[in-house]
């Protein structure tokens, strides 16, 4: 506690004595979310910086379309294998018509199971036979157990994959695509698990193209203060640049023998993000001669193109704003009223990495509520 309060005292003194004012920092990674509201951080940001969520939930951005096909297959007898933060999320159906998750297709007969590997499905599925299907949703953090599975040989012939992996970096460059060039994000906090697969070195182009001080940083408390002290001292010299605080777990060039996998087993393609659209080299297909191990091929069922892609956030959710670090969960006008933990109306508020569900759960909003109250009272 000693040194997080030095690190506030160094924050407050630097932004008090350079004038720095209205600046956004925006925290890429769900983890980082969950540590920053957890822990109260926003309480300690000097006047003028401000902490925002990023786009850094796998789970949440997952188009709909992908749990209405595993749906689908789980109603049909198919076996779904699915990790447990994918089981509530919800289609882009409205409430009341028909089955909306994996969840409910399990309360209705559907073949559905939480794992928590692919390893795991792979093992369930050579034993008790039958088709099936793992339910590949993540970012670089699990694209290479889904590669090393099928690479190593160890897939039984009756399962197949339904592949949702998405890729970092260019949602990143299309954050500041959206914000456009007066961009209010001034810094950016770096995600650490995908970095220790992906190396520091692919975060330099924030730097270099947008101007725009970047830390890959860990997921203790300190290490988000530190990184937030490393960008206000760029913004204060004028020289923005890549750190690395995360060096215990992080190197420039990150895992060579994940990164290889990745390569030989997909192709990097367009791909869908829910409630944003299709965003350039953002996601992984499986190469060619991989496709039998491709569940939509297998099934015949068509993958999504920008002609067929739908913004599939039920009416009034604003998780794409929140995603794009545009909005905060307090400026949705479903937040702790039609969607809530319990009763999860968009996707935020499924994902143990969605905003709205850390800010539901470990009192960002109300943190958020005191400041605009003490704000109006001075």
């Amino acid at each position: 506690m000693r040194t997080a309060k030095a690190i506030a005292a160094a924050h407050r003194r630097l932004v008090e004595t350079r004038g720095i004012r209205d600046v956004k920092i925006m925290g890429f990674c769900g983890t980082h979310e969950w540590t920053i509201t957890h822990y109260g951080l926003r309480s300690l940001m000097p006047r003028g910086v401000e902490l925002v969520a990023g786009p850094g939930c796998p789970v949440c951005i997952t188009p709909g379309y992908y749990v209405e096909v595993a749906v689908k297959l789980a109603m049909e007898g198919v076996t779904v294998y699915t990790y447990g933060d994918a089981y509530r999320l919800p289609s882009g159906r409205p409430r009341g018509s028909g089955v909306r998750s994996l969840a409910e297709a399990r309360a209705q007969g559907g073949r559905v199971e939480i794992v928590y590997s692919v390893l795991d499905a792979v093992r369930r599925a050579r034993e008790r036979g039958g088709d099936s299907v793992f339910f590949a949703v993540g970012f670089e953090t699990t694209a290479p157990s889904t590669a090393a599975a099928i690479l190593r040989g160890r897939v039984p012939e009756n399962m197949s994959f339904l592949v949702v992996h998405r890729l970092t970096p260019p949602i990143m460059r299309y954050v500041f695509k959206i914000h456009g060039e007066r961009s209010p994000i001034r810094g950016v906090i770096a995600p650490g698990h995908v970095s220790t697969i992906i190396g520091a070195s692919a975060w330099r182009f924030v730097a270099e193209e947008y101007g725009v001080p970047v830390v890959v940083a860990g997921f203790e408390p300190l290490d988000v203060m530190l990184a937030v002290l490393e960008i206000i001292r760029m913004l204060v010299e004028g020289r923005p640049r890549l750190v690395n605080e995360y060096t215990r777990a992080v190197t420039w060039e990150g895992n060579p023998e994940a990164k290889r996998m990745m390569r030989e087993c997909f192709d990097v393609v367009d791909a869908a993000w829910r409630g944003i659209g299709f965003v350039p080299e953002s996601g992984l297909a499986l190469k060619e001669k991989y496709k039998r191990y491709d569940a939509l091929h297998q099934y015949g069922i068509p993958d999504l193109t920008p002609e067929t892609f739908k913004y599939d956030l039920p009416p009034g959710c604003r998780c794409a704003e929140v995603t794009l670090g545009i909005a905060k969960p307090t400026d949705c006008p479903l937040f702790m009223k039609a969607c809530t933990p319990s009763n999860p109306y968009g996707p935020c508020m499924v994902g143990s990495e969605g905003t709205c569900l850390i800010w539901a759960k470990y009192g960002g909003y109300i943190e958020e509520l005191l400041k605009s109250e003490i704000g109006e009272e001075a």
